[in-house]
């Protein structure tokens, strides 16, 4: 029922893919962010939203970025799966960034994104007409079967050793996917994006880190996430967040290694839907792998 409801309709602000751990995930939403760990990073995420409920969206992502050389050079790559009932959409990016120094511990970041977009929307699965059993609806004989477009983005992203602020509009091209003959009209839009987070030392064995990301979109409401996660002895991570108007978060996660991060989170709707008896909340998990040469150079450990 849901998801005949929203093809029905004239869908004019299409979003990018949603997350709570966003503090991790940066490279998918700012190309700036590329190379900037300073070694090869590898990430794959995975997020259920609105468990329980039939044909909720569901996301996985997987992004590699590395420096190259010491011309302040970053080149990534990855990959973003979202779907949504019988949509489905991937996106095949490329990033490049190239940073200045601004100071013994600033940096600055330019980054680019090219992305090829590939759309899914199997109809046949809706195909039939509700209010006459038997009799099959016109407007959904033909699925779209991998209907490629690219796009462009770009960002930047500046940080030292304890803060970041990053702007970014990961895809400029607003590209319109049916026509207005159609059962409905899907144009994406561009997304405008901040994100920032500063780490505070509360003691020799407690960080506390606030976070947040803003976006914006042409037709939608403004999102705003902020977050606030404690770490002790730069392993355990414990959080919580908030998503305007929208959801309450709990996050957690463990630094096993200083190569390797675990993350989880949970969210519950504050809205409506959230009281629902078939949506048991959205659960996300990130994994996180550096390819760190040699531990004996860190200064410290880095926290984004």
């Amino acid at each position: 029922m849901l998801i005949l409801l929203l093809l029905g309709l004239e869908v004019k602000a299409q979003q990018d893919a949603q997350y709570t751990q966003y503090m991790y995930n940066t490279v998918s939403v700012n190309p700036g962010y590329t190379g900037s760990r300073g070694h090869i990073s590898i990430a794959a995420l995975h997020r259920s939203q609105w468990v329980g409920l039939e044909g909720a969206p569901t996301t996985q992502t997987l992004n590699i970025h590395s420096p190259i050389g010491y011309r302040g050079v970053g080149l990534g790559v990855s990959v973003v799966n979202d779907k949504i009932g019988p949509t489905s959409e991937t996106y095949f990016d490329g990033d490049f960034s190239y940073t200045i120094h601004t100071s013994s511990e600033g940096r600055l970041s330019f980054g680019l994104k090219a992305s090829a977009h590939l759309l899914d929307i199997r109809f046949s699965e809706l195909n039939q007409d509700y209010t006459n059993p038997g009799k099959v609806d016109p407007t959904l004989e033909h699925d779209i079967d991998n209907k490629f477009s690219p796009n462009i983005g770009a960002g930047v992203y500046y940080r030292t050793n304890k803060y970041y602020v990053g702007l970014s509009v990961p895809r400029f091209l607003q590209t319109t996917h049916f026509d207005g003959q159609s059962l409905s009209t899907a144009q994406e839009q561009m997304n405008f994006y901040l994100i920032t987070g500063y780490v505070f030392d509360l003691n020799a064995n407690l960080k506390f880190k606030p976070t947040l990301l803003s976006k914006v979109v042409q037709g939608a409401p403004l999102q705003l996430d902020f977050s606030a996660n404690f770490i002790l002895n730069d392993k355990f991570i414990l959080g919580a967040g908030y998503r305007w108007d929208a959801a309450v978060s709990a996050m957690a996660g463990f630094q096993i290694s200083s190569e390797f991060l675990i993350g989880i989170a949970y969210d519950r709707e504050t809205t409506e839907l959230g009281q629902a008896v078939f949506n048991d909340g959205s659960f996300e998990i990130i994994l996180r792998y550096d390819f760190i040469k040699q531990l004996t150079n860190l200064k410290s450990p880095r926290f984004f």
